[in-house]
């Protein structure tokens, strides 16, 4: 792995891209290399992002593999497929060799079947390849995809001055030295070896005298959702993985994790705004309106429902009463917003585990906020209609519907996310179209029936 450098002043530019593009338009590698060697190896890939796939394909050979292998972790989705299409399966092996075991198996699993044996077939590290064929086998929603074999192991048996010597090897195929994991000669994980206590204790000292038992670990196959709340409980850089017999198989750091919570974040903002799969604002015309159609279809049902709902109350639309027309995108937003509000901290809460007790409890809570909520705006309306219209009985109507439609609004938006997570269905899907629209429809029948009930029409 290529040492880091640090450059937070780093600016891409259109300067800089169109430089870069004019050395490679004129074949001046000398000067091209001395140029993009100033830069982090993220900063070159923000760069390549921006160069048409000749160029980047152009840079990528040109640079040294230890390079360019961070390289392709950092490039969007997108531009590193259609790099890799361009590479040979040698060139691709050479780059995956350099890099550690969990982003060379992602960088594989993304090619099609018959190319990752040919990539795989021309990596010369056996036990590179081994490992790498193993992370391939794993679910990549589970831990063992997210894991990496890199890390330090020693066995309890070991003396300190022992162990000493034999860190040294290990921690050379280590990009970072998160933990020193213990285990036993049938290689099952007993615990973690605190390098401060390794660097004060005696060297005849054993290892089974140091180790701290008290471990926090994972299971391969366990979801990396579970993993994120795991190690975001208890404030870990690296946790272990283990098998159903506790053998230790690898470890997942910090890093795979803000990955995991970035790729959830911007999936869970999509279905929010009412977008289905996983999609950005590069795809096809044509991928976006499959993403975008459904949900867009589904308000357009919801709008008919509203039409047919007041058209079932045509006979209100008359004398008086006609202002309860006007009052009817309130009603509908009001219900809309109270829904997403209601359902969006149930989200968050399902999201970070901390929704917990009855869900009876819940609604009762959501029921006694929602109509504190809903007398409070329901006050502001009742004096707004009275002072404009003088027709108090309408006033009164209007403000009760709106009480009304505000509490259901709050308790179908904590209900449905808590619902649809019981059924193993992504609740994030309930902060958007979905709960509008339903509520918006709801909302407009309570408004009609509850006036009419009240004024008697």
């Amino acid at each position: 792995m290529s040492e880091e450098k640090e450059n937070i002043q780093f600016e891409l530019t259109d300067e800089l891209v169109d430089q870069v593009a004019q050395l490679i338009e004129v074949n001046d590698d000398k000067e091209l290399n001395k140029l993009l060697n100033e830069f982090h190896y993220a900063d070159i890939a923000e760069i390549l992002d921006e160069l048409n796939l000749e160029e980047a394909v152009y840079v990528i050979k040109l640079l040294d593999s230890d390079t360019t292998s961070d390289i392709l972790t950092e490039l969007d989705e997108d531009n590193r497929e259609k790099v890799l299409k361009n590479l040979s399966a040698k060139e691709i092996a050479e780059e995956v060799e350099e890099l550690d075991t969990d982003d060379a198996a992602d960088i594989i699993a993304e090619l099609s079947e018959e190319r990752q044996e040919a990539v795989i077939s021309q990596i010369e590290d056996e036990e590179h390849k081994s490992e790498i064929q193993e992370l391939l086998a794993y679910d990549e929603d589970t831990a063992g995809g997210l894991m990496a074999k890199e890390l330090v192991k020693v066995y309890e048996t070991w003396t300190v001055a022992g162990c000493m010597r034999r860190i040294r090897g290990q921690a050379k195929e280590v990009t970072r030295v998160h933990s020193i994991y213990v285990v036993n000669k049938e290689e099952k994980l007993i615990g973690r070896l605190s390098l401060k206590d390794l660097i004060v204790a005696k060297s005849e000292q054993k290892i089974a005298d140091l180790v701290k038992v008290n471990v926090d670990y994972v299971n391969v196959h366990d979801d990396v959702e579970d993993v994120a709340k795991v190690m975001a409980k208890y404030d870990l850089e690296a946790i272990p993985v283990v098998d159903d017999s506790q053998t230790l198989l690898g470890r997942i750091t910090i890093d795979d994790i803000v990955d995991v919570l970035k790729e959830e974040a911007e999936k869970d903002y999509q279905l929010a705004a009412g977008i289905t799969g996983d999609v950005d604002s590069d795809d096809s015309i044509l991928e976006l309106t499959r993403a975008r159609l459904p949900w867009l279809f589904l308000g357009l049902v919801g709008g008919i429902g509203a039409f047919l709902i007041m058209e079932g109350f045509e006979s209100l639309f008359t004398g008086k009463a006609v202002i309860l027309f006007f009052f009817t995108p309130l009603i509908a937003a009001m219900a809309g917003n109270v829904g997403v509000q209601s359902s969006a901290i149930i989200v968050q809460g399902l999201a970070n585990d901390e929704v917990r007790g009855s869900v009876n409890s819940r609604l009762i809570k959501e029921m006694l906020l929602a109509a504190l909520n809903g007398i409070i705006l329901a006050l502001f309306l009742f004096l707004f209609v009275w002072a404009i219209k003088g027709e108090l009985n309408t006033a009164f109507a209007i403000s009760v519907s709106l009480v009304a439609v505000i509490i259901v609004a709050g308790l179908i938006g904590t209900f449905v996310p808590l619902f649809l997570n019981k059924r193993g269905i992504d609740p994030a899907i309930a902060t958007g179209p979905f709960i509008t629209t339903s509520n918006d429809i709801l909302g407009i029948l309570l408004y009609f029936w509850i006036a009419r009930m009240i004024l008697g029409i």
